[in-house]
């Protein structure tokens, strides 16, 4: 399996052909489905992503059928099902790099300041369950500006999220604690802008 590092570049460099419309030809032959020729999995990248419509992964990363092992959830949160996945294909197919993938005007975001604003109650224990894990990351951003309208605020809202959950994956489980200790796990944060499509990955996270 390829490096952290490498694994990361193949993302840069696949989410600049994305932006400015350049889909190789490895990745759409990639996508070709071939009835009967299944192989066993060999992701190069877990993908921890946001269940936003407005951010298909393989595309903005212009990876094929097999690439990529991704799981999707409403605001990126990490929750136990998210990290047993996490563990699974790390262990099951040894692939070194993890992306928490947020972006841009999140809508789980948004449902949790107009939650602590009190401008919104939800009344579902299951959206209140994914509003509950979002709280701690932007409750700091909120004590230093309390617009929860502003775009600036969400912003950063946005970003205090992805590393939250960068680091409970980072502190939440032995097994990748311990791929971490000795370098066969790298876990990072990402943010797509939905306005442009380019993704800022976030290293120092």
């Amino acid at each position: 399996m390829i490096s952290p590092a490498e694994a990361l570049e193949r993302l840069r460099e696949g989410n600049r052909r994305f932006v400015c419309d350049e889909v190789s030809e490895e990745t759409l032959a990639s996508r070709e489905h071939r009835a009967g020729a299944a192989t066993p999995q060999e992701p190069f990248a877990i993908i921890l992503a946001c269940s936003d419509s407005r951010v298909p992964t393989e595309l903005i990363f212009d990876r094929g059928i097999g690439d990529l092992f991704v799981i999707r959830v409403a605001g990126n949160i990490v929750a136990p099902s998210q990290i047993g996945s996490i563990e699974f294909a790390a262990k099951q197919f040894g692939t070194r790099l993890v992306v928490v993938l947020g972006h841009s005007n999140c809508g789980a975001i948004i449902a949790t300041l107009q939650e602590l604003a009190l401008k919104k109650s939800h009344r579902s224990p299951n959206l209140r369950a994914i509003v509950d894990r979002v709280r701690p990351a932007v409750e700091p951003v909120l004590e230093e500006d309390s617009d929860v309208e502003d775009t600036a605020v969400i912003g950063r809202c946005v970003r205090a999220n992805i590393r939250a959950s960068v680091i409970n994956l980072q502190h939440g489980s032995l097994i990748l604690e311990q791929l971490i200790e000795t370098g066969d796990l790298k876990i990072i944060g990402a943010e797509y802008s939905i306005e442009t499509g380019n993704i800022e990955f976030f290293e120092d996270a």
